[in-house]
């Protein structure tokens, strides 16, 4: 199981304004970044439009950041691109055989477990900024 790939191309989306900042980004260039599709691109910065991290122009007029990169975590970006609910980022299988021993456990055992392994993962998340994301970016560069 895989978080979705949305929460990371919001992130790339987010440092690429930032990097690219002289330049005016389209959906298309952005896309070509993430070598993805510009329909993907689009329903993601609209997204980012609505949580109020970006501003899009129509046509070719591009896309700016309204908020600093300080300003916003990567557990912003995640919950502005609607990646996973609160404690529903681990699937528990169910329907399972309550004549068992664990099949009659297993969920309640796991379910505690799971929601302070999604709650350690999201304040990692809290404590990294964009700025932060942009500024190892930059370093690796070098």
């Amino acid at each position: 199981m895989k978080i979705s790939s949305r929460f990371t191309v919001a992130v790339h989306i987010l440092a690429l304004i930032k990097v690219e900042r002289e330049y005016t980004l389209t959906s298309n260039q952005i896309a070509n970044s993430v070598n993805t599709n510009p329909v993907v691109i689009r329903r993601l910065m609209g997204k980012l439009k609505d949580a109020g991290y970006i501003e899009v122009s129509r046509g070719n007029s591009g896309v700016r950041l309204l908020k600093p990169l300080d300003e916003i975590t990567l557990f912003d970006v995640y919950n502005a691109v609607e990646v996973v609910e609160k404690g529903r980022l681990f699937q528990i299988h169910e329907d399972t055989n309550i004549n068992c021993t664990v099949g009659a456990n297993i969920q309640v055992v796991l379910e505690v477990i799971l929601e302070n392994a999604q709650e350690a993962m999201e304040s990692v998340l809290k404590n990294v900024t964009l700025q932060n994301i942009v500024d190892k970016i930059l370093v690796n560069n070098g």
